[in-house]
């Protein structure tokens, strides 16, 4: 049997953390962060971590801010944003600028992340 990949999901919101662990446990091991400063100790301490999934707005470290940082440390990882609003001009910049993977909505489709998260693999 082969190892599930590891997905680091970070949200401030503790329903976000736990829809997501309890729709892709299935197939990923689910680490869970819930702000930005924790999820990049968890990217430290964890390098078997194949994808980081953030939720876009956040007190302290927005998505972006985030994946900025966290990109510093595991930049060959792909990340994925998601964010219940629409592509913003930052956003659009973090796509064209290659810092994320790929922009995802909330509410999220299931199926269009898992194929989003096994292209990126």
């Amino acid at each position: 049997m082969t190892e599930k990949p590891t997905i680091l999901y970070v949200d401030d919101e503790d329903i976000n953390q736990m829809l997501f662990e309890i729709n892709f446990k299935k197939d990923y091991s689910v680490i869970t962060a819930s702000n930005g400063f924790e999820g990049l100790q968890i990217l430290k301490q964890n390098p078997g971590i194949n994808i980081v999934v953030s939720d876009m707005r956040m007190p302290i470290l927005s998505g972006i801010e985030f994946i900025q940082r966290a990109k510093e440390i595991r930049p060959e990882i792909p990340f994925f944003l998601l964010t219940g609003f629409d592509i913003t001009p930052q956003i659009n910049e973090a796509i064209n600028s290659k810092l994320i993977h790929s922009h995802l909505k909330k509410p999220f489709d299931i199926a269009e992340m898992l194929a989003a998260f096994s292209k990126a693999l």
